[in-house]
């Protein structure tokens, strides 16, 4: 049976649907310019469960609209709480004077999502192969359907399809590996809104409330072979951890005894080496990347969704200015725009570049010191360091993407 191909025309095609492709989607509807967002999935996907949303990213959310929709629906998180699990004492503590927020994500993603227009958003979409074809590139979907566009985004992940066109390698392996999960009360947990880190060799665990009822958490580790056969059952996974924070404070240790089996969730971190965004394509032609496929880091710094935010925000006011109505492009012939095009993403990508490279070089930094592989890094970070290494959320989140119309 042959099967038929259908052909759609579009301006811009987005590929991912999650937090950058959503951002950049929503961005450019705001400014009056539509695009066509693609997704593999057959519905928004919010693996991980929830995120830490600082203070940049609150600017990039008021900046397309959705962040009171968000703050209603979240704690406003107070401070922090660093405790060693080797010696038992606290090893420092601090209070946020900025704007922070353990966001769900799957809300994050409807808040987004729901300002968009419906048919906006293409689920069951996913990319199989690009070609070039004169000013336009072609894309091929598994299900038949070619679609011709001017301008096309990767927001598809740390497996980007888009990424690999442009020329980088696969996202490295940072040797470590994390286990998250949520757990929602029926009454009020009784936690107070802060931030709960504890440290012991090798590993780190954080706990944080998103709201009165509910709590995410995850545990990082440093990956060894043995793991290799529990990284997709949740009841060991679930084991291996409580194992490991046997001499966290009972109240807190409830938070993962009472997580439900299916909300379990692991992976092993990985990170593009900051080199490779140096000297590589973040944007070439009409193609760029946003998101993890642009800058994959570990969480260490809990900044990966929150400078996804700030490339759907960057990138919707580049190209903006390419596609508003009061720039005439409907006068331009292709090769104009295509140039123009093609600057309005090398903008975007030089204003981003050295923002991926600073994150993904301290978030990597942190991570080697707060998992304390070894008894003299635990010793430093316990005594010297961790005020210091919390110091550096907090600075990091000291940014300001800008709004739409700058």
């Amino acid at each position: 049976m042959e099967t038929t191909t259908v052909l759609i025309e579009e301006d811009i095609v987005i590929v991912g649907a999650g937090i950058a492709g959503l951002t950049a989607a929503l961005g450019l509807h705001r400014l009056g310019i539509p695009s066509l967002v693609l997704e593999s999935s057959d519905k928004l996907r919010a693996t991980g469960f929830a995120l830490a949303v600082w203070k940049n990213a609150w600017k990039a959310l008021d900046a397309v609209g959705v962040a009171n929709t968000l703050r209603s629906k979240h704690s406003q998180l107070e401070g922090n709480v660093n405790t060693s699990l080797i010696t038992g004492q606290q090893t420092s503590t601090g209070s946020f004077k900025n704007e922070s927020r353990c966001v769900k994500r799957h809300l994050m993603l409807e808040a987004l999502a729901s300002e968009i227009p419906n048919d906006r958003i293409r689920y069951l979409s996913k990319v199989v192969a690009i070609e070039e074809s004169g000013f336009s590139k072609i894309l091929h979907l598994s299900d038949g359907t070619t679609i011709k566009t001017k301008v096309l985004i990767g927001c598809d992940g740390v497996n980007s399809v888009v990424t690999k066109w442009l020329g980088f390698k696969e996202a490295a392996f940072a040797g470590r590996s994390a286990i998250r999960g949520y757990t929602e009360y029926k009454n009020n947990h009784g936690f107070e809104p802060k931030f709960m880190q504890f440290f012991g060799y090798g590993f780190r665990t954080g706990v944080i409330p998103t709201d009165e009822k509910g709590v995410y958490w995850f545990f990082t580790w440093n990956h060894t072979n043995q793991e290799k056969d529990q990284e997709h059952d949740p009841t060991k996974l679930k084991q291996f951890v409580l194992d490991k924070l046997e001499k966290m404070p009972s109240d807190v240790r409830s938070v993962i005894e009472n997580t439900e089996l299916h909300s379990f969730f692991s992976s092993r971190l990985r990170y593009r080496p900051p080199w490779e965004l140096l000297f590589g394509n973040i944007s070439k032609g009409n193609v760029c990347v946003a998101g993890d496929a642009f800058h994959p880091m570990t969480p260490d710094l809990g900044q990966g969704g929150c400078s996804a935010l700030e490339d759907g925000v960057v990138l919707a006011r580049c190209l903006g200015d390419v596609f508003s109505k009061k720039q005439g492009t409907q006068q331009l012939k292709d090769e104009q725009q295509y140039k123009r095009i093609e600057e309005a993403l090398k903008k975007y990508a030089n204003e981003r570049r050295w923002r991926g490279i600073d994150l993904i070089s301290t978030a990597y930094m942190i991570g080697v010191f707060q998992q304390g592989g070894s008894k003299l890094v635990a010793f430093l970070r316990d005594k010297f360091l961790a005020t210091s290494l919390a110091g550096l959320l907090l600075k990091k989140s000291d940014f300001d993407c800008g709004k739409l119309d700058d």
